[in-house]
């Protein structure tokens, strides 16, 4: 039931009856398995996708790269979950990199807004020896999901009319 999970993970809102005929299984079978997936934390919850940049906002994206030292018997675990604490934290990844440790994504409403998260809640916390931050500066693709339109081409435009 892999598939189930990948139609999910790109379009929640199908319907179990579209899962149904896309997969060629019963709707009650399909059904019974989301339910299960949710029992069991498999899924763990559906989130839309928005575009902010279509509303204006000034909100903006970063991706922080720290290098901390773990605690002893805890591992990175207990500074992770120190950092998910976070309101401004969407993302906390533990990475093979030899250069960082944690990747953190984080949301805010401008440029210096996060800057100042980084520097005053972050980079002070115990375990964390440094910081970089790199800010997102457009989406082009996000969880499977284009999120640019395609842009008019006006040149054809000005002598066909």
């Amino acid at each position: 039931m892999e598939q189930l999970l990948k139609l999910l993970e790109q379009n929640a809102k199908l319907t179990d009856k579209q899962l149904s005929a896309i997969l060629e299984i019963p709707e009650e079978e399909v059904a019974a398995q989301i339910a299960a997936y949710e029992k069991d934390h498999v899924i763990l919850g559906y989130n839309a996708l928005i575009n902010w940049e279509k509303i204006d906002s000034t909100d903006c994206t970063a991706i922080i790269e720290l290098k901390v030292q773990p605690k002893r018997d805890r591992g990175y675990e207990e500074i992770a979950e120190e950092i998910m604490r976070f309101d401004e934290v969407e993302t906390v990844w533990l990475m093979s990199s030899s250069s960082y440790d944690l990747s953190v994504v984080v949301r805010g409403h401008n440029f210096r807004n996060i800057s100042m998260f980084v520097a005053k809640r972050l980079a002070t916390l115990d375990s964390v020896t440094s910081t970089a931050t790199h800010f997102v500066l457009k989406r082009y693709k996000e969880r499977h999901i284009s999120v640019i339109e395609p842009e008019k081409d006006e040149r054809r435009l000005s002598y066909l009319d």
